[in-house]
């Protein structure tokens, strides 16, 4: 929706607002509810948000801190250090790689997931083979990689639980 005046900013709908983004607009409406972005000017006459080209890059840059997993409170704290330029940078620094770190450890566990799932599959394929020297060596390494996940082992009377 453009404003027709070249000296104004174009203004966009939540709808919009949404779709450049990708955040819903219900996670919009609650991030400016939780002043995580500005309060959005509102149309004279309408009422409604009027997000300008400023309020679309502020949140594009909110969406991409939220697409790393950051937590609302450290968003708070990254985007309010922004206004105090170099001074800030060694807190900016620490924040992202503190998420940095988290985002390695997530990526650990989904390729140990990645791991028990393939050793499953191998699992059933030799169970469905007949071939039990493959089956024990499929639970052993499943246990294995449950033990890397630090999740309780299988008991081993009962044979494969999954």
């Amino acid at each position: 929706m453009s404003t027709g005046n070249e000296d104004q900013q174009r203004t966009y709908t939540i709808m919009e607002a949404a779709k450049l983004s990708g955040l819903p607009e219900s996670t919009l409406r609650y991030y400016e509810t939780i002043n995580l972005i500005n309060p959005i000017k509102r149309g004279v006459t309408s009422k409604q948000r009027e997000y300008g080209d400023d309020d679309i890059n502020m949140i594009i840059a909110v969406a991409c801190l939220s697409a790393t997993g950051m937590s609302i409170e450290n968003m708070r704290e990254y985007l309010g250090n922004r206004t105090r330029g170099a001074g800030a940078a060694e807190d900016q620094i620490g924040l992202l790689d503190k998420q940095r770190t988290r985002l390695l450890e997530e990526a650990h566990f989904m390729q140990l997931r990645q791991r028990y799932v393939d050793v499953k599959i191998g699992y059933w394929k030799a169970v469905e083979a007949g071939d039990d020297e493959t089956v024990a060596e499929m639970k052993q390494l499943a246990d294995s990689i449950a033990g890397e996940l630090k999740l309780p082992r299988e008991d081993k009377s009962k044979g494969d639980a999954q």
